[in-house]
């Protein structure tokens, strides 16, 4: 009885034990994967995707945009590209930049000294958008 038992416990240990190799295949056809996958790939990534690509924004950038505007537009950078040049060569230079109210065109700056360093606002009263500036000491 006892050599019946090993041996049904031999037969049917051997007959459920099985191995196999395990093989990856990827999903992704960039990477092998099969190319049917693709189309499926894209669906699901664009359906997860939070994001605008800001096409419209770009359009109607360009479309705004003339010679004219261009020019102020540079213009008004390379002005305020030499303010602040001169406002850190007065504050780092020789001698310090004076506390007071300047205008130019439509930017109103009011300089003040204050214990964090030299405190600078900007107000463009065109659109009404307004800059701090902290230069530290």
């Amino acid at each position: 009885m006892k050599t019946i038992f090993i041996l049904m416990i031999t037969v049917f240990g051997s007959l459920s034990l099985s191995a196999q190799q395990l093989v990856y295949k990827p999903i992704n056809p960039a990477f092998g994967g099969d190319t049917f996958n693709y189309q499926w790939l894209l669906s699901s990534a664009n359906a997860q995707n939070q994001f605008d690509d800001g096409k419209d924004d770009y359009r109607s950038l360009l479309d705004d945009m003339n010679s004219l505007g261009s020019f102020t537009d540079s213009l008004n950078r390379q002005i305020l590209s030499q303010l602040s040049q001169k406002l850190f060569e007065d504050q780092f230079g020789d001698r310090p930049l004076t506390a007071g109210n300047y205008t130019f065109g439509s930017l109103f700056l009011e300089v003040n000294q204050t214990s964090q360093g030299l405190l600078i606002n900007i107000l463009d009263t065109n659109t009404g958008q307004q800059t701090e500036i902290v230069i530290p000491k």
